[in-house]
């Protein structure tokens, strides 16, 4: 299947969400604020208006990441298992189809499909697609849905479109931030709402346990010189065990990605975190001259040049030299 990299099916899109009787609205699994932001944002738009949405996304168990958890809209949220067949289902943030989880055959089963995206790696799995490379987030994208609705931007609906720009754009730092960007950030706060609230707890609201646990985390991180064509890698990894000894969710070592990134010597960091089911999930950074969602592709994940992920098997060692015979095969750029 071809990528549909210039298709705008706004029209269809916009008339399939006004008409349909029953809306699906799907973030990817082990979602982040700009997936799940932007399809509560367009769920509390279509609400608005008059036309109910379940909002859903594929993990099992489900469990929303506890820094998202200050979103509005959540009440719009229902598990997997309580989510039916709809007429329309539209997914947010999702590279391949794969990143739905176990609700890929229910997003397969719907009459209409579609897809809002703003990653390279797109792989044209919705029937219909608005897809724009060079948007700094998908919220981008749902705003701009939700003004073809017609729907009045609230601050109940900026928020979670605001808490998708913030972590997209890496707080207004990475290369895909323009002037526009900057516009529509000023159009979300126009509307009221509490922007240090959002960020503070996006970036700066930890526990104490996690706080010790990323130490340990950051503190066992391995520097690899020559990986990544040379330009470096650093990596860690943290067990199921040791999350359970501290009573803590999968996403609680969000931060750590960012930590490692900042070492000078590596283009590349991964952190390792082995999930409830004994398999391993891998979050890639990159600082830009290796697109990282090139690499995840080859290993059935998704994302975006500078940030992606993909989920392995249960054996670490076999997951890290996987990753790494696909990262050296990514050309380097600049």
């Amino acid at each position: 299947m071809s990528t549909p990299l210039g298709q705008l099916d706004w029209d269809p899109i916009g008339a399939a969400l006004l008409e349909g009787p029953e809306v699906l609205l799907l973030a990817h699994v082990s979602p982040d604020a700009d997936a799940l932001g932007s399809a509560l944002a367009v769920g509390l738009a279509l609400r608005q208006l008059g036309r109910p949405a379940v909002v859903s996304f594929g993990d099992d168990p489900f469990v929303v990441p506890r820094t998202l958890q200050v979103l509005p809209g959540l009440d719009l949220l229902r598990p997997p298992a309580q989510v039916k067949v709809p007429s329309v289902a539209v997914s947010f943030d999702v590279s391949a189809q794969g990143r739905l989880g176990v609700l890929e055959k229910v997003y397969e089963a719907a009459p209409v499909r579609a897809a809002i995206d703003h990653h390279a790696s797109y792989t044209g799995f919705g029937a219909l697609s608005v897809v724009d490379v060079t948007a700094p987030a998908t919220a981008v994208l749902a705003l701009e849905l939700i003004d073809r609705l017609g729907a009045e931007l609230t601050a109940q609906i900026a928020a979670p479109l605001y808490a998708g720009l913030l972590t997209d754009t890496g707080s207004f730092t990475y290369a895909a931030t323009t002037a526009q960007t900057h516009l529509v950030a000023a159009r979300l706060l126009d509307t009221g709402i509490e922007h240090d609230v959002i960020a503070r707890r996006l970036f700066d609201d930890e526990s104490f346990p996690a706080l010790r646990l990323l130490g340990v985390t950051v503190a066992r991180a391995e520097l690899e010189p020559s990986a990544a064509g040379g330009l470096g890698l650093v990596h860690s990894y943290v067990t199921r065990l040791e999350r359970a000894e501290h009573e803590l969710p999968l996403d609680c070592l969000e931060r750590v990605i960012d930590v490692l990134r900042c070492s000078s010597e590596a283009e590349v960091a991964a952190i390792l975190k082995q999930d409830d089911t004994d398999a391993w999930r891998v979050s890639m950074r990159s600082k830009g001259s290796i697109d990282v969602s090139r690499v995840a592709a080859v290993l059935g994940g998704g994302g975006h040049r500078f940030a992606a992920g993909f989920t392995g098997g249960t054996d670490r060692g076999e997951v890290l030299a996987a990753f790494r015979a696909a990262l050296a095969d990514v050309p380097t750029t600049g």
